[in-house]
This record gives C-alpha cells, structure tokens and sequence, in this order.
C-alpha cells in the first residue's frame, strides 16, 4: 500500500479530530490516508464524510510509513501482536494510546519502527486542542517535526520528555474535566440564586473563554489578574476568601499531582 502515507489504526473520536484538522489545513491529502477500524459507523464516516479509506484490517495501515496508534490501553497488546510482521522497519510510529510507553510499544513491535508518543487532549474535538509530544528513543527530528505539524492542525503543541508525560496528562489530559467540574458548580449556584440554567452555562463559558484571552494576551499572571478583579472587602474577594478558608487551592494542587501518581500507576 505505497500510495498511502498516513495509516490509522481506531477510528475513534480522537483520529476523527486529527484528520479533521489535516484534512482542513490540507497538511495531507485524503487519499494518502487510510484507517482501520471494526465499527462499521465509525468506518463510513471516515469514508464518505472524509473520503479516507477505512477498512477492518489493521495491517493495511500499518504498513504505511507512518502509522497512527489511536486505539484504548486496553487493546494495545493485541493489536501490536497484530502488526508486529508487517510494520516497516523505519516506520514512523504516532501512538496516542495513555500511558503506554515506548520501550512497551518498541518491544512488542519487535524493536521495529521510529516512535514518538503525543498526549492530546478533548478540545482537539472543536480544533482547539493541545497536544504534547515526546520523541523516543531512535526517533528522528524529522520524524518529531512531521507529528508536530499534524498535530499543529487542530490546536497547540508543545514537546517534552517522555518521564513528563503523566504531569502533562494531569494537566492538560485531564484539565477539560477540571474545567468542566468547574462549571458543573456555576450552573448549581447559578440555578439556586434563580437564574435560568441556560443563561448561567452562557455566562460561565463565555466568562472562562474571556478569562483565557486575558490569560493570553495580556502575558500577566492569573495571580495578578485576580488581583486585579478582586476589590478589598469586596464580592470576589469574599469567594475567594471563603475557598481559602476551605483549603480549596491546595485540594485543587493536590488532586491534579493525585492525576499525575495514577497516571503513572497506570503506565507501562
């Protein structure tokens, strides 16, 4: 299968985002790719919405020359014992699977292929995403550079050190659900003063998206832009007050290192 040069192995959200964006920036064309997956419905998308091919076979993309990991933790060993005899040799291997490090996926794959692992996270769903990548061993910068860029299409990137993987995870891999927490309560609070639902999830959204502008913009400190909002004696700083009194930033500290420690319980 020479003609492709992008296989994708799972069909998922996620690899449905990823091709999205490359697709929408034109980094590659659709006919250079081709997926597997064994959902039908995830196969006729990527088909007829995309016009990638999807197949059930998972040895056909991996004998691209570049092949994309996007499958659960839970089928990795399965589908490596897979595809360990036709990966190529100098393949360039993108694995987003969480948690699963490269000596694993090189030593299942017989020590075969060029990794580099990336942690993406939900955004990439509305092109908005943040990816981290992290070259392995063997691994070449061209090989880095070509992931970055794909990447690049649906979001930021940045790049660190495999053994920073689970403190990014942490972060950005699980900030979404941080955030939405977050909003979860808004809307509870919002709703017991009397406001409607809906115009308290407008409030909050629009809020946050402002407040990550300001972030990004203005390059100060969330420290000193909360200073700024906060009058002495005043609304915001009685909230926040109140939280301090409650421990609520070190509860926060400690529960995003807590989604660091799992994260690395779990890897392998």
């Amino acid at each position: 299968m020479a003609e492709y040069q992008l296989g994708i192995i799972g069909a998922g959200n996620m690899a449905e985002a990823i091709v999205r964006g490359a697709l929408s920036s034109r980094f590659i064309a659709p006919e250079a790719i081709v997926a597997s997956d064994p959902a039908e419905a995830r196969r006729e998308l990527f088909e007829k919405e995309f016009g990638v091919a999807c197949v059930t076979d998972n040895t056909i993309p991996a004998r691209c020359p570049r092949v994309m990991l996007a499958i659960k933790p839970g089928v990795i060993d399965k589908v490596l014992d897979e595809i360990a005899n036709v990966i190529m040799p100098d393949a360039t291997i993108i694995s987003i699977v969480a948690s699963v490090h490269c000596k694993c996926i090189s030593e299942k794959l017989g020590g075969k292929g060029r990794i580099i692992r990336v942690m993406p996270n939900m955004p990439l769903l509305a092109g908005a995403g943040m990816s981290v990548l992290s070259k392995c061993p063997g691994a070449t910068d061209d090989d880095l550079n070509w992931t970055d860029a794909l990447f690049s299409a649906c979001g930021l990137t940045a790049q660190v050190n495999e053994e920073m993987l689970d403190a990014v995870t942490a972060i950005s891999g699980c900030g979404p659900a941080y955030f939405f927490y977050l909003i979860e309560a808004m809307i509870e609070a919002g709703v017991a003063e009397g406001l409607d639902k809906d115009l308290v999830l407008k409030l909050a959204i629009q809020t946050c998206l402002g407040s990550a502008e300001m972030l990004k913009k203005t390059n100060e400190s969330p420290e000193t832009l909360r200073a700024k909002i906060s009058t002495k004696g005043g609304i915001t700083e009685a909230a926040t007050r109140l939280m301090d009194e409650n421990n609520v930033h070190q509860h926060l500290v400690t529960a995003v290192r807590r989604a660091a420690q799992r994260s690395r319980e779990l890897a392998r």
